[in-house]
């Protein structure tokens, strides 16, 4: 996509049905979904959703992956005590989705897994099934941590918010 159609798209895409497509049910069957797969792993996930990137952002290059690092580092997603945090990012306005996995799961999982999560993921958003698309994705990545990761019996502090971020 060349930057005067991100330029576009952020501007007079779908951005404003986010509270369409994720309504406050939602987001509590998401808070609900990621505390339940926490307590079987180490890792923390985080889900953001952000409708646009500002005309300025776009103008200056960033893009959804950049975005979605920088989210990870505004939230604090690396802040875990063993570096065990996984950041969602949806970018409503140009259909992208971006995990950030933190160091400690980068060097186990394979971005390969990540970018097969979020192909899911999109082609669920594509059909219109926020909900299916959300709800499997934080599902795929309990799966992937639980494997990676798994809960050894000791306290497992709550270390990110569970609820999804509205950017």
């Amino acid at each position: 996509m060349t930057r005067l159609q991100r330029l576009l798209t952020n501007l007079f895409g779908q951005w404003f049905a986010m509270r369409r497509r994720f309504p406050e049910a939602l987001l509590e069957e998401m808070t609900a979904a990621i505390a339940t797969g926490e307590r079987t792993h180490r890792g923390e996930v985080q889900f953001a959703v952000e409708s646009r990137l500002s005309p300025w952002m776009v103008l200056e290059g960033v893009d959804a992956a950049l975005r979605a690092r920088q989210a990870f580092g505004q939230l604090q997603v690396w802040d875990t005590e063993h570096n065990t945090g996984v950041l969602f990012y949806v970018l409503m306005a140009e259909r992208r989705i971006e995990i950030v996995a933190d160091r400690g799961i980068a060097s186990r999982v394979g971005q390969a897994e990540w970018d097969d999560i979020c192909a899911r993921m999109r082609d669920s958003y594509a059909d219109g099934r926020w909900r299916e698309g959300s709800l499997a994705g934080i599902a795929a990545a309990h799966a992937l941590l639980q494997h990676h990761f798994p809960s050894d019996g000791t306290d497992n502090p709550d270390e990110l918010p569970d609820r999804p971020v509205l950017l």
